[in-house]
Parts: structure tokens; sequence; C-alpha cells
């Protein structure tokens, strides 16, 4: 069923603005323009695409076809390449899920490598991203472990290396006897959502024991840091984020040397590998530079 380009490219601005306005702004049409082309693809495959609010979401069809655009978009400019066909009408866009520790630390070396596409990244916890993955809503991801999805290329990255972190004043009022089980199931923690796992994970690894810890929720990699150097509690936060804060005293290890190595992984659609290859080899090469290898 053969669905008009200029309809999908409405139907993927309105998802990704949250409004009709916005994606005729993108376009270069009016708004009746847009809500025009939406009615006519929703005749077209007799079912609504797209749920009008503030903002504008997909439905679950909405969803599966704008993937589906994206991902043709990926493929065409991969043909305009293999057959040299000159250089395609502008970047094709790609969905990427990518936890907030990897943007926040290597990953936008990665994307800047790449002149030809788009980025449209999702953020998430990095024991979920593989999750999006599974349900067609990205083309890659970042994920946790090397069990690959299936219909998925993975590729091993190296290791996320993190420090359990306070500030020393915290420290010295929380774990004055040293860091404890019974300390640590008092003394406040610092956690990005209801999905991160890493403070717990980290307590399990030392202590043996499965601990519940009063917790602050800060869904921010740099308001840890923050937090964390105001004594606010103490958190698992990227090696490479919290150096400069050792070094200058205001943040220490709660417990020296207890670094905690995450393993990631890069996954890429089998049949948008090849589109994606460019992609691919500049997250290998930023990976290679911003993680532990080996």
């Amino acid at each position: 069923m053969p669905l008009d380009p200029h309809y999908l490219n409405a139907l993927s601005a309105i998802l990704r603005h949250g409004s009709f306005e916005a994606a005729a702004d993108e376009l270069s049409v009016t708004p009746s323009a847009i809500s025009q082309r939406i009615k006519a693809l929703e005749d077209r495959v007799g079912v609504a695409l797209v749920q009008r609010g503030a903002p504008c979401t997909g439905t679950p069809a909405g969803l599966r076809i704008a993937r589906h655009a994206e991902d043709v978009g990926l493929l065409e400019a991969q043909l305009g390449r293999d057959l040299t066909l000159g250089q395609p009408a502008g970047p094709a866009r790609v969905k990427i899920a990518v936890p907030a520790d990897v943007l926040a630390t290597w990953f936008v070396d990665a994307m800047a490598r790449v002149d030809s596409l788009l980025f449209e990244l999702v953020i998430d916890d990095q024991d979920h991203s593989a999750n999006w993955l599974k349900r067609g809503e990205v083309s890659a991801a970042v994920t946790v472990g090397g069990q690959a999805v299936p219909g998925c290329d993975a590729i091993p990255l190296g290791a996320m290396r993190y420090l359990a972190v306070a500030s020393p004043d915290f420290i010295q009022r929380w774990f004055p006897g040293g860091v404890t089980s019974t300390a640590l199931a008092k003394a406040p923690c610092l956690t990005f959502n209801n999905k991160d796992n890493l403070q717990k994970l980290w307590i399990s690894t030392q202590t043996d024991r499965k601990l519940s810890p009063p917790s602050h929720f800060i869904p921010s990699t740099h308001g840890f840091i923050f937090a964390a150097s105001a004594g606010l509690g103490w958190g698992m936060n990227p090696e490479t984020l919290a150096a400069p804060a050792i070094q200058d005293g205001r943040l220490r290890e709660i417990r020296a040397n207890t670094q905690l190595d995450v393993a990631l992984t890069w996954q890429v659609g089998r049949v948008l590998s090849p589109a994606l290859r460019p992609l691919t080899q500049a997250v290998r090469q930023a990976a290679k530079q911003g993680l532990i290898q080996g």
C-alpha cells in the first residue's frame, strides 16, 4: 500500500513538534494543508493516526507509520550514496534511545562525526533503552550488557565507570564509622528516576544485601554532581564527570576503589544497519575514547 511521502512527512513533523502549526512551519505550508494531509492519510489507512491535544501525540498506528517513514528516508539516503546520485535533498533523520549519562559524557562526540543525519534522541535509563528497540520505536540504541535485541546487530562498546561519591561533610555526617550496611540504610542517596538501579546495585555488591535507603529523585546527570557536592546525598556518577569535583575536593568516594563498571552495547536494526554504518563507525570511535576498554 503506497503512501504519499508528503502525507508521511506531515505525520512525522506533527509527532516531532507536537502541533499542526509547528509542523506547518517546518514544511513551509499552512496548518490547513497539514490537517488535510493527515485526514487523507487516515482515510487511506483506515485508522486514526494523531491524538489531537497539547501536545499532539501519535496513536500506536501513527507511531508505527512515522517510524516506517523515517526508516525509508534512511534507506533512500543510503541508496543515493551507493549509486552516486549526488547529495540527497536533505539529511535523513534517525531516532535513537540513549541513556542520559551516555549523552552527557561521550555520545555527542559520535553525533558530531556524522554530518548526513538529523538526530532525534530518546533519553531513558540505561537499563531500559533496549525496550525502545524491542517496541520498534527507534532505529538504534545504546543499551546495557551484551544481549542482542531480536532483529538487531549488537556491537560491544566498552564500559562506563561509575564512582559512589558524596561531599566530605556528608561522608563525615553519615558514615563516621565507615560505610556499613546500617549506615547505608539510613544515609540519603540520589536516584535519577524510578528506573535507576545503580545505587542499589552498588550497595548489593558492597554488602551482599538488598537495601532501600531514603532517596532524592534528581533526573539530571549534571544535577547529580551538583546535589552530591552540596551534601544532599551520595550517588553513582560517571567517573569522567565526577573527576573535576574529586580533584578540587568537593567530592570523595564514600568507599575507596569500589568503582562499578557498566558494559554498554550499540544496537541497530539489522535492516537499517548498512544505512547507519557511518554512524556506527562514529559511535565505536567515540566509545573507544570515552569508555573503559578491555
